[in-house]
């Protein structure tokens, strides 16, 4: 552990942040808080106190101690814990109520300033973390986050009884504040996956609030919903159904919260993925289209196997390959893997000749998505124009959805869906494209196969008859 970190007395939970913008007491300003003040504040998890450690032109260091109430705690149903009082959501509600204007980014004194990233070191030297150091990098490095996460051990007397799994935590980078409470109100809860309150409808909203303009984006947007929900399916779906259009992404996330109550052995948005990456092995395939890309899910899977030489991943909103382009990290990514790699906007129904001479094409959980008007001009665009050696295809099974418990008779999986086809009715459609343009066409079905219904996913392998 860093120098000067003490025994905690396990009634009280600390976080500290700190500046060194100039001159760094504006801090205050931003928090409003004055850093020549101590203030007490009454929460729904205890007394919580805010003074400054250190407050000078230079540094400038924002305190907030939460003293949980060990008698209130029972209120949702626990048991009294022996177990230290960890950052986690006792944390996060104090946050709410005494940095609640700081998170919205109002700053009357400083309006500029509110706006402006900067430079930021939070610490929370008791992180209750359900995952370890690596969830920790996980969630916080793709926000620009600098991670330090320093395991505690169990008994600093006993090093041999081993490590905790709480954190001594520590966050640097750049960030506006309001930014970087929301951040830090969202994920703590999220690293310790669990709350000490009661999870209604209502906390979808807190989610989507907080998460503004990071968390659709984010590569573990899908846990992240999860656990801050507490696994409840119903409000996970709602929240990564609105996540999944400010995203400009398809019904991956969809299909994680929907399939969750069938006991599937993996979400259906990772089989999916794995069997179009394996119809791509087995015909060889090298230089890859990946059409309708979304949020870049199967980009990521691209990537990381070096087979791919070359990837072009298109989509009609550019707000999806900006989703796209923040979840792969391409800013981190070492040369040799980013120059793999092309992202553009593309409309799948217009022709594209840039886009001809690939080893094969992935259209995956997109033909759904183009209205049956325009499905023509899909074929013309993909098997005419661009005409791969091979197309691979995965679309919903409108049949299996009476197994979904969450989806209501007669709905559609994602709201953008234009229609949702059977199992005849894909096989129609794709066998007459395979003749309209030379290809041949073979069927898999993805993920838990019903006798009557079949999968969940329908997948099409076209050859080109010459290829």
């Amino acid at each position: 552990m860093w120098p000067g970190t003490a025994v905690r007395d396990t009634s009280r939970v600390l976080l500290t942040l700190t500046t060194t913008i100039r001159p760094a007491t504006d801090l205050g300003y931003l928090l409003f808080k004055h850093p020549a003040k101590a203030q007490a504040f009454s929460t729904a998890a205890g007394a919580a106190h805010v003074f400054y450690p250190a407050a000078d032109e230079d540094v400038c260091t924002a305190a907030l101690l939460l003293e949980v109430d060990p008698v209130a705690r029972p209120r949702d149903g626990q048991h009294v814990s022996d177990r230290p009082y960890a950052a986690g959501s006792q944390l996060a509600v104090a946050m709410a109520t005494v940095f609640r204007t700081a998170m919205t980014g109002r700053c009357d004194a400083r309006p500029e300033l509110a706006e402006r990233p900067i430079p930021l070191s939070v610490r929370v030297p008791a992180t209750s973390c359900r995952g370890g150091a690596a969830l920790v990098e996980r969630l916080f490095a793709p926000l620009g986050w600098r991670v330090d996460a320093r395991p505690v051990p169990l008994d600093p007397e006993f090093p041999d009884w081993g490590d905790s799994r709480y954190l001594d935590l520590r966050l640097d980078g750049e960030a506006r504040v309001a930014d970087a409470l929301k951040h830090l109100y969202v994920l703590l809860p999220v690293l310790d996956d669990t709350k000490h309150y009661w999870v209604a409808e209502d906390e979808v909203g807190k989610l989507l609030r907080a998460g503004a303009g990071w968390l659709a984006g984010h590569p573990e947007r899908d846990l992240i919903s999860a656990r801050y929900l507490a696994h409840q399916g119903g409000y996970v779906r709602t929240a990564l159904a609105q996540l999944a259009e400010l995203d400009g992404a398809t019904e991956e996330s969809l299909d994680n919260a929907l399939t969750e109550p069938v006991n599937a052995p993996a979400p259906l948005a990772v089989v999916r993925r794995q069997a179009v990456l394996a119809a791509l092995r087995e015909v060889g395939a090298r230089r890859v289209l990946d059409l309708g890309c979304g949020g870049g899910a199967l980009l990521r899977d691209l990537l990381a196997d070096p087979a791919f030489t070359e990837i072009v991943g298109t989509d009609v909103s550019a707000g999806a390959l900006a989703a796209a382009e923040r979840r792969l990290g391409l800013d981190r990514l070492p040369d040799h893997t980013r120059e793999r790699l092309t992202l553009r906007q593309s409309s799948l129904t217009y022709t594209d000749p840039s886009l001809a001479g690939y080893d094969a094409a992935v259209l995956m959980e997109v033909v759904e998505h183009v209205d049956p008007s325009r499905l023509p001009a899909l074929e013309r665009a993909v098997f005419g124009t661009a005409r791969p050696a091979h197309v691979v295809v995965t679309t919903p099974n409108v049949e299996y959805n009476a197994l979904f418990p969450a989806l209501p008779a007669g709905q559609a999986r994602h709201p953008d869906h234009r229609f949702e086809w059977t199992r005849a009715e894909f096989r129609e459609w794709a066998g007459a494209v395979a003749e309209r343009r030379g290809y041949t066409v073979r069927y898999s079905p993805v993920g838990p196969e019903d006798a009557e219904l079949g999968a969940p996913t329908q997948l099409a392998l076209f050859s080109r008859k010459e290829a």
